[in-house]
């Protein structure tokens, strides 16, 4: 079954879009006219009763959303190299004296080398996904690779070292 999203009209309030988990547990947001939100927690013996409501401001649910996503993606790319047999997600930190720092991701020719594809750059708790190259690489960058076992040694060599 796939998730299931619903949209309600609150009167003079705003929406709420409440969200049902595979356990029946309700969450919604609230979005307030005014442009506040609110994440709410549904009782589970009654699903029409607020639990508990937490103000959010535009930091927090943006703070939120991207933990969020952070983990769904890479749980997500986990379970891509789970289904297929030699293939590996692996997350690269980029060394503090690799030679690509401060450098586009383009200059690293990472594919082309080691025939692994760079799928996300993790920069402060942040997820870049399909980075292009012309992304610079960051002090403190992960990289997410997705390849063969020889492929992603040989990416840890090369965002390292450099070239052979």
């Amino acid at each position: 079954m796939g998730v299931r999203i619903e949209k309600v009209e609150l009167p003079g309030i705003g929406v709420r879009h409440d969200l049902v988990t595979e356990s029946g547990r309700r969450i919604s947001v609230v979005s307030h006219r005014d442009g506040e939100r609110d994440l709410a927690l549904f009782d589970v013996a009654d699903p029409d009763a607020c639990r508990d409501s937490i103000p959010m401001t535009d930091d927090e649910a943006a703070a939120l959303a991207d933990v969020l996503g952070t983990s769904v993606m890479l749980s997500r790319l986990t379970n891509l190299s789970d289904a297929a047999v030699g293939l590996f997600t692996e997350q690269l930190e980029l060394p503090i004296d690799s030679p690509y720092l401060n450098r586009p991701l383009g200059d690293t020719k990472t594919r082309t080398r080691t025939r692994v594809s760079i799928v996300a750059i993790v920069r402060d708790k942040v997820v870049l996904p399909s980075p292009t190259p012309d992304e610079i690489l960051r002090p403190g960058d992960v990289i997410v690779a997705v390849g063969t076992r020889q492929g992603l040694d040989a990416v840890s060599r090369l965002i390292a070292n450099g070239p052979d």
